[in-house]
């Protein structure tokens, strides 16, 4: 299984293409783990990776994302996959809004954050966070 990541990288990249001061969307697309995956040296009692990501990590992460002014508008899960490849199917999906990059940025290079995503790596399989804006339209 491949590991789930936010890397540095992809947040510079996310900075560089985002424009500072505009509130931004985020879809996550979430697709767990049988088991959460904390790998050897895991000292967690075992669960599944559902369980690592509602009960571990999103209690930690929610009360940061409302301290910066941010929310869940929408969570729920995926009842069927129309359109898309054969081999991608998703489970859960969860739309967050923030007021803009430079909030969400700094959360995810937290200290604090750092010590949770540990159980977001843990519990996903597969996964995408798309950064949208409101009202870009062709």
């Amino acid at each position: 299984m491949r590991t789930v990541t936010i890397s540095e990288a992809a947040l510079a990249e996310l900075e560089r293409q985002v424009p500072q001061g505009v509130p931004v969307t985020m879809l996550n697309l979430l697709r767990f783990r049988d088991t959460a995956d904390y790998g050897p040296n895991d000292t967690l009692a075992p669960c599944s990776g559902r369980a690592a990501y509602y009960e571990r990590y999103a209690p930690a992460v929610t009360p940061m994302v409302m301290a910066l002014g941010g929310r869940v508008v929408w969570a729920g899960s995926v009842l069927g996959h129309p359109v898309c490849r054969d081999d991608e199917r998703w489970d859960d999906m969860l739309v967050v809004e923030y007021p803009d990059i430079e909030s969400i940025l700094g959360m995810f290079r937290s200290p604090d954050y750092q010590a949770q995503v540990m159980h977001r790596t843990a519990a996903l399989a597969d996964s995408r966070l798309i950064a949208t804006r409101e009202g870009d339209k062709p």
